[in-house]
């Protein structure tokens, strides 16, 4: 018999706060954290389609974490420590106390460490020293440098993996780190997703690929706009979740609080195109069904879904389409939302903090709005969305996550059992 699987912890750090009640009352007020970018200094902004981007300010390290493995690591990693910090917290795991090597780290990041990627690069062709290249440049940048240097923060010796699978990346953390403890390879995972690429070439790349939101520049907050007829591209943003997953019988043995038990998760791809979706949504809607199939669940059980919802033109049509064929007349009874309108697309962040929305649902009652959703696009039919905050009583969730190449996760969760 398979272990069951819970949450015990969160911690965030988003465009709209930096911890989760920060997060969720901003969540629920639907405040936006979508800015204007001031400066990619030296290189002028009026080169750039898009002018505006979910960024998370005033972020110091030193103001959050007091410790030296923040100063060593990329800004996305530093934004992992310090979400994992309070997860782990909130979770009132010891770790001294746990068998480190029955706690695993798994880790959804879609760029990795960019941020020193490029400042070193651009330095190397400028001054032409390659003799000056930092000496952590590499071990910086690497993908799992994150899950490297959580390891090392928290002693965690189990299974230590790297997902990266574009937006996707940290829905699959997610999953993986079900399949880990269901096997019995952990007791723990702390499964984190992190990004920060609010970078002067990748942000050129994204707005190359005419992908990003440029009608809005002048009015940022309403450049994120899923499923609304006036979106005209997603909105890059920046941050990290982590949620601290468990077996059932290591957090009840320690008499731990749970938020929502995870029961489902599917990965599939549509072979198909590496940036655009199949427009009749079929392999979207197998994704769904394959993850509820795993929960041991059928359609008719879902209240609510934490949308993908990026704000792209034919990728939230697709995915309304695909949620309409699999849950049928139903569809208008389910509640659906998409945190990507508050804090815009975090990239491989974005199924963690995701999954953070859809845990605080099952656990709180509420559902946070859907920002800009003023005019609904018909080619959008779905009746759970709303400007306001939503109080429904939700049993289970479940969590959309799509990526560039094809890649498709779902992830369900359900209310916990006392």
């Amino acid at each position: 018999m398979r272990s069951r699987v819970v949450v015990t912890g969160l911690g965030i750090v988003s465009p709209i706060g930096i911890g989760i009640s920060n997060f969720w009352k901003a969540a629920l007020e639907g405040q936006s954290g979508v800015s204007a970018i001031t400066s990619f200094d030296p290189i002028p902004l009026d080169g750039y389609r898009s002018k505006v981007a979910g960024q998370v300010r005033d972020f110091a390290i030193e103001r959050f974490l007091n410790s030296p493995h923040g100063e060593r690591v990329d800004r996305y990693a530093q934004f992992a420590l310090v979400s994992t910090q309070e997860a782990l917290a909130d979770s009132g795991l010891q770790m001294a106390k746990e068998n480190s090597h029955r706690v695993g780290i798994i880790v959804g990041a879609g760029m990795g460490g960019m941020v020193m990627a490029e400042r070193e690069i651009t330095q190397l062709y400028q001054q032409q020293k390659p003799h000056r290249v930092h000496p952590n440049f590499i071990p910086t940048i690497t993908l799992n440098s994150a899950s490297g240097i959580l390891a090392m923060a928290y002693g965690a010796k189990g299974p230590n993996l790297t997902i990266s699978t574009a937006c996707s990346s940290s829905a699959h953390a997610l999953g993986q780190a079900l399949h880990c403890i269901r096997e019995g390879r952990a007791d723990v995972v702390i499964t984190v997703g992190a990004d920060a690429s609010i970078t002067p070439l990748v942000f050129a790349g994204f707005c190359s690929l005419r992908a990003l939101s440029s009608k809005f520049n002048d009015q940022p907050g309403k450049a994120s706009r899923p499923f609304d007829r006036s979106r005209d591209g997603f909105v890059m943003g920046e941050g990290a979740g982590t949620l601290i997953l468990e077996s059932a019988a290591h957090a009840k043995k320690r008499k731990a609080k749970v938020y929502a038990e995870i029961v489902g998760y599917a990965a599939t791809s549509e072979a198909y195109h590496m940036v655009i979706p199949r427009e009749d949504g079929i392999e979207v809607a197998h994704t769904m069904q394959l993850a509820l199939t795993d929960a041991g669940m059928t359609p008719s059980q879902v209240d609510y879904i934490n949308a993908h919802a990026t704000s792209t033109a034919i990728g939230d049509a697709v995915e309304a389409t695909a949620i309409r064929r699999l849950f049928k007349s139903r569809t208008d009874k389910i509640a659906v939302n998409a945190t990507k309108s508050l804090i815009g697309h975090t990239l491989g962040a974005a199924g963690a903090i995701g999954g953070i929305a859809s845990v605080l649902a099952l656990h709180t009652g509420n559902i946070h709005p859907t920002a800009n959703y003023d005019d609904p696009d018909p080619a959008c039919p779905l009746a759970g969305l709303s400007l306001s905050a939503q109080e429904r009583r939700v049993k289970v969730s479940l969590l959309n996550a799509f990526g560039f190449g094809s890649n498709n996760a779902a992830v369900v969760f359900k209310q916990a059992t006392k």
